[in-house]
């Protein structure tokens, strides 16, 4: 049977154009809180922006280097300024700072859907059952998709990329912070409960400690994925980096395309060896909890 008859004994599936209405409908017949969502977004957008790009190149870097030298020592510390001079050197340091209040609104936003969520699965075998496949989903459905009804609802600009960066960063910090307390001990958790602890005891003083290394490991993953994504959203007018990535490829411009992306490149290694540190450090408060326990 040849792939043609094959593909008439199946009937066309109107799967698209399905979700293309409920995209319409959804549009349309929620617009005023749409409107409210990105006046928020903006606002807290350019709120960042104004904090980490307002104030001179030099201290903000300084700054960058001290929390770097706080979390993890002096040679993550030089070598984060070393990176914040390369990117002012090559004139990327105001689309990096745009870029990184993109990153860190978008993981922020994730983070707060996605621990309590995890938490919850964690708690509760019928809500795992339920969010697996939806995660699985969000992670391999191509990042590009996701702009297209985030771009109609929000237009372009700064909120489409940053509600797509949401929706594709935040399966990690689910799947992690289940992860993590499904880890725990069962018997450190029944210790608790015969010292009479109720369960958001249990939770806060018990469980979130001794998951927390996993947690910060689903962090640095939500991160992680945010810079890529912030990236990709430039395509829809994002700004930072991105911008100049997509420029940089229509216009085939190889010298402008190397600054931006080496400017990603150091963001990316100070993100992630930062949330590596306090992944670290973590653990330290994980052996002060089993102690107390």
């Amino acid at each position: 049977m040849s792939a043609q008859a094959a593909t008439d004994l199946v009937p066309r599936l109107p799967l698209g154009s399905a979700v293309e209405s409920a995209v319409d409908w959804v549009t349309t017949t929620f617009r005023d809180v749409f409107d409210h969502v990105r006046s928020v977004i903006e606002w807290c957008y350019e709120l960042l922006q104004h904090v980490l790009a307002g104030p001179p190149f030099w201290m903000v870097a300084l700054l960058l280097a001290a929390l770097a030298y706080a979390v993890k020592g002096w040679r993550l510390a030089v070598g984060s300024l070393v990176g914040f001079v390369v990117i002012a050197g090559v004139d990327q340091w105001e689309n990096a700072m745009d870029t990184l209040a993109l990153v860190l609104l978008a993981s922020l936003v994730a983070l707060a859907l996605a621990v309590p969520v995890g938490i919850w699965s964690a708690r509760n075998d019928h809500v795992s059952r339920v969010v697996r496949p939806v995660l699985d989903f969000m992670q391999t459905m191509p990042a590009f998709v996701y702009l297209i009804p985030t771009v109609v609802i929000f237009h372009v600009g700064v909120v489409p990329g940053l509600v797509a960066t949401v929706i594709f960063a935040m399966a990690p910090g689910v799947r992690f912070t289940e992860l993590g307390i499904r880890q725990v001990d069962g018997e450190v958790v029944e210790a608790g409960h015969a010292f009479g602890s109720s369960e958001g005891r249990i939770l806060r003083q018990i469980q979130l400690p001794l998951a927390m290394p996993t947690i910060m490991a689903g962090v640095n993953q939500v991160i992680m994925l945010a810079l890529s994504m912030v990236v990709i959203s430039g395509m829809v007018g994002a700004g930072g980096l991105g911008r100049d990535v997509v420029s940089s490829l229509q216009r085939v411009d190889v010298s402008l395309g190397f600054e931006a992306g080496l400017a990603v490149v150091v963001l990316a290694m100070f993100l992630d060896r930062v949330t590596a540190a306090l992944g670290s450090r973590s653990k330290v408060a994980q052996a002060l909890a089993l102690s107390k326990a």
